[in-house]
């Protein structure tokens, strides 16, 4: 009788079923950004031990810092007029400034612009003109145009208005690449010749870009007058570098404070002029101390939300025989609009009137330029290259610390964020007036503080990057998609799960490419801060600069280029790897 034999089975076979990999593979892109990103971190948190940034260092000049507090007390505020003067004097220079970079920037981003340019050459020629506009500090300019001009306004408009360039052609060219092609296809369907697509169907799409971001600069421009001022750009600056040379410290804070309300100032008026020229939509649900100021406003005046325009609400109404003329009435929003309108044009008149008064004096400098070949000028090699190195130091440093009390500050002042609307308001009053003390301002202080050295510049980049990194992360955190936000709270997740798990992740690739950002203008701003003895390459540029010897003022100038350019390409592919948008 047969009987029934269980079959042998193989251990193949009686294994369970393999689990395929479900995890793509990571790239060696990926693996390489880490390396880089890690490389760079181990790097700063080295510069942050070698320079002795640490609590002790800190403790140790608390009893200057007393001293100093008793010094600058009561503080020596010139005489109104004087104040008026330099008031004026130094926002003239920053505007025509920043008027100049934007006439110079404009055709400068079309051609640097791959939908409005088609031929490579002119394109990539326009970017690496703008980048190098970026990498020549605004100090070295300055050194060049005071030399070949002489003392006066001149040389600041030329040199922040030719540094500008490597901001705002970017951000222009970046606005022009991400326009509506329909408007313009359509043009071009007509007939219409290149420049009349450009006129009609590109510009009225990026002017509000282009509003904003000279409006930003500006800004920008105002506390870089400050550093200007000590190489003899005039201006409130030069008298803060004048107050600081005679140790009349009480006159230099004071006229650091007036720097402080101006920045503050420029905050309001520029958001005044966006809303004036972009419409009420430009300042939805707007925060910060702009909004303050409107809410206030529409309190005080017991007013509502603006009404449809006319052109609006004439959907609604029978339509007119079409040989009548359509009249849009004068009302108060558009005569509000056109009297903005009007006193900025006028401010900027009276600028160029003023600066223009100085075009009289050009070539009384009377000096000449022996720029090349790069030489060290008697310094020893090895200075040079440990100068530049320390100034490295510092740019990591600060932007660690920066990053470490910027984070905190910028996730707390997003709307999205804030557990409450009166908090993140807060945080982001806070962030302007940060924002509005110069660098400079603050490298000082601890000089006189804590004593020469790079520990005095560290700290002061640290503080200045709460105003610019805190600002972008807040910006980047209200970004997010807020529909996962909503799926997460429907699930009944608390305000941290929410955060951590929604929020952060979708911020994350934009902060890092801020981050990176920030590393390139701290390197930009160390090098500058040396010039008031807070270590690094600055201190020789200065003495460079005043012993006349300008073939070291370019061997350090394209030093830093090098430096800038080489972390710009770290960054770009760093960006690139992580998907973050700069």
């Amino acid at each position: 009788m047969d009987t029934l034999t269980p079959e042998k089975t193989t251990p193949d076979q009686t294994a369970s079923p393999r689990h395929h990999r479900t995890l793509a593979r990571p790239r060696v892109s990926t693996i390489g950004a880490a390396l880089v990103g890690l490389a760079m971190l181990g790097f700063a948190v080295w510069s942050l031990i070698d320079l002795r940034i640490n609590v002790a260092t800190l403790l140790d000049s608390v009893d200057n810092a007393t001293a100093f507090l008793q010094r600058i007390v009561p503080l020596d505020f010139p005489p109104l007029g004087e104040t008026l003067f330099l008031i004026g004097q130094t926002l003239a220079i920053v505007i025509a400034a920043t008027l100049l970079s934007m006439i110079l920037s404009i055709p400068l981003a079309f051609w640097a612009a791959g939908n409005t340019t088609h031929n490579r050459f002119t394109r990539m020629g326009s970017r690496a003109l703008i980048v190098a506009m970026r990498a020549i500090p605004d100090l070295v300019f300055a050194i060049i145009f005071i030399r070949l001009i002489g003392l006066g306004v001149i040389p600041g408009v030329l040199a922040m208005g030719l540094h500008s360039i490597g901001m705002i052609g970017k951000l222009y060219a970046d606005a022009i690449e991400q326009i509506d092609e329909g408007p313009r296809t359509a043009i071009r369907a007509t007939g219409a010749r290149r420049l009349q697509q450009l006129v009609s169907g590109v510009l009225p799409q990026v002017m509000p870009s282009f509003v904003a971001t000279a409006m930003h600069r500006l800004d920008i421009n105002l506390r870089i007058s400050v550093l200007l001022g000590f190489v003899g750009v005039a201006g409130i600056g030069k008298e803060i570098k004048n107050a600081i040379e005679t140790l009349n410290f009480p006159r230099g804070i004071a006229l650091a404070l007036i720097v402080l309300a101006l920045c503050i100032v420029m905050e309001l008026i520029s958001g005044a002029v966006r809303r004036a020229i972009l419409g009420p939509d430009a300042t939805r649900q707007r925060g910060g101390i702009l909004g303050l100021a409107d809410r206030a406003r529409r309190r005080a005046t017991g007013a509502k939300a603006e009404p449809q325009p006319a052109a609006a609400a004439a959907d609604t109404t029978p339509a007119e025989p079409a040989a009548r003329r359509v009249k849009v009435p004068m009302g108060a929003s558009r005569l509000g609009k056109f009297a903005s309108a009007l006193f900025a044009t006028l401010i900027v008149l009276a600028s160029l009137g003023f600066v223009g008064q100085d075009l009289f004096d050009l070539g009384s400098g009377g000096g000449s330029l022996n720029l090349w070949p790069p030489n060290t000028g008697g310094v020893p090699t090895e200075v040079l290259v440990d100068a530049m190195f320390i100034t490295l130091q510092v740019a990591f440093a600060a932007t660690v610390i920066g990053a470490v009390l910027a984070l905190p500050v910028g996730v707390l002042a997003a709307r999205n964020v804030a557990p409450r609307s009166w908090l993140g308001k807060m945080f982001r009053i806070f962030i302007v007036c940060v924002r509005g003390v110069p660098e400079l301002i603050l490298a000082i202080i601890f000089v006189v503080m804590i004593g020469l050295g790079a520990v005095a510049g560290t700290l002061a980049l640290a503080i200045g990057a709460i105003g610019l990194f805190g600002k972008l992360v807040a910006d980047s955190v209200e970004e997010v998609d807020p529909g996962v936000e909503q799926a997460l709270r429907a699930t009944g997740a608390s305000r941290l799960q929410v955060f951590f798990s929604a929020t952060l992740p979708q911020a994350l690739p934009a902060i890092i490419g801020h981050l990176l950002y920030q590393l390139d203008v701290n390197i930009r701003s160390a090098t500058l801060l040396g010039i008031v003895g807070a270590g690094g390459i600055g201190y020789y540029l200065l003495q460079a600069s005043r012993v006349r010897e300008f073939g070291t003022v370019t061997l350090i100038t394209l030093l830093l280029f090098a430096i800038v350019m080489l972390v710009e390409l770290i960054a770009i592919w760093l960006r690139r790897t992580a998907g973050a948008k700069s």
